[in-house]
């Protein structure tokens, strides 16, 4: 495909004509990308008339802006590489082209769908948590007293609504009284835990106890007085190790950033007091790595550090899954934000679903398969709920 090709040369006429409404593409060529649809429209910019080009996958969307020269060439890559189907939308006609593997494609018309071309910029996407008159937002220095996000902020109030907005799925599929207990196991400066009472009280209306675990004495009495200062009654910081902290039943738990069996100190805990909610973001992975022995074919997938340490990331996190699992949990493990904003970005979710205090013989034995292939001795979470394997 070049840029004589029929369907580019639609696209470029009715761009110049003003007449170029979108231009959508889909239907992927490789299952696996991880794009999922790349969607063009035209955008004004002062005196300038831009192609914004966003491209979508399933955690967020990525948006730049391009002339009409380079996004011709974007086009073509996208085409030659990712997908099979566009759809070219105009104030003329609509065009479709499909291409087949063979490399052959077929292309038509029908008469136009859409009759207005919108150059404005999209909307600026609603945030559940409100900036302005935040005071909890102000205090922790995400926001001015203005109710303005820093600059140096953005990406911290970004992943603190995209947290909030995971939460919001969950339980809404979960059944709560309206006073429930949460627990923030490893709190640190309580941003997330601020944002979810704010949340569960002030969007919600919902009544729940929350409690932030924290070594830090420093922390804790900042976060405390904040709790103060912003009138949030029902929530408070408590300094103490997530392992032997006193604490009430827990019905939600939450462990974000937990270094390493930290977070299997929490997940167990979770488990053992039949938590309805746990949600994990491991930090750190050394105890798996520590232990890895692969032998055999698998020897090479350490042969690198990096290769090493991610492998260890995926094991680590694949058993605590699994132990979830065990337990009658339904567990989903997923990205809970770009990298582009935190290198930190895995989120363990799980919802109980079956009362049971012993785990699963068949998880059981897919976990002892598992640390038998890579040669580990043992993994803490099973350590930790005395799971023999």
């Amino acid at each position: 495909m070049t840029q004589d090709h029929p369907f580019i040369c639609h696209f470029k006429i009715c761009f110049s004509k003003k007449k170029f409404v979108k231009l959508v593409l889909s239907k992927k060529r490789v299952k696996t990308t991880i794009i999922k649809i790349v969607t063009f429209k035209p955008l004004q910019l002062k005196d300038e008339i831009l192609v914004s080009i966003v491209t979508s996958n399933q955690h967020n969307d990525v948006t730049k802006n391009f002339t009409l020269e380079q996004s011709v060439l974007q086009l073509l890559k996208f085409l030659k590489e990712d997908f099979y189907q566009a759809d070219l939308f105009t104030l003329e006609k609509d065009w479709h082209l499909l291409y087949y593997r063979s490399g052959k494609f077929k292309m038509k018309s029908k008469p136009p769908t859409l009759h207005v071309v919108d150059m404005r910029h999209d909307h600026v996407k609603k945030r559940i948590l409100d900036p302005i008159g935040n005071i909890y937002l102000e205090q922790l220095g995400v926001t001015t007293k203005e109710g303005l996000v820093k600059k140096g902020k953005q990406d911290k109030y970004l992943q603190i609504n995209k947290y909030i907005e995971i939460i919001e799925a969950i339980l809404s599929a979960v059944h709560l009284p309206q006073s429930f207990n949460v627990v923030d196991m490893g709190a640190g400066k309580g941003y997330l835990t601020f944002a979810l009472y704010d949340y569960l009280h002030n969007k919600l209306k919902r009544k729940p106890k929350v409690l932030g675990i924290e070594l830090r004495k420093e922390l804790v009495e900042k976060c405390n007085f904040i709790a103060k200062k912003a009138k949030y009654d029902h929530l408070s910081f408590e300094q103490g190790e997530i392992k032997d902290a006193v604490l009430p039943k827990i019905d939600v738990l939450m462990a974000l950033h937990a270094c390493d069996i930290a977070t299997d100190d929490a997940i167990a805990r979770g488990i053992n007091d039949q938590a309805k909610v746990i949600l994990a973001a491991p930090c750190c992975h050394k105890q798996v790595r520590k232990s890895m022995k692969n032998q055999g074919s698998l020897a090479v997938l350490t042969k690198f550090g990096i290769m090493e340490a991610r492998q260890a990331e995926i094991l680590t996190d694949t058993i605590r899954a699994l132990v979830l699992e065990s337990y009658g949990y339904k567990t989903k493990v997923f990205e809970f934000i770009a990298t582009d904003h935190t290198p930190k970005n895995i989120l363990i979710a799980a919802v109980k679903t079956k009362k049971t205090s012993v785990p699963n013989p068949v998880i059981k034995e897919q976990i002892t398969t598992l640390k038998a292939n890579f040669g580990i001795a043992f993994h803490e979470l099973e350590r930790l709920m005395e799971i023999k394997t």
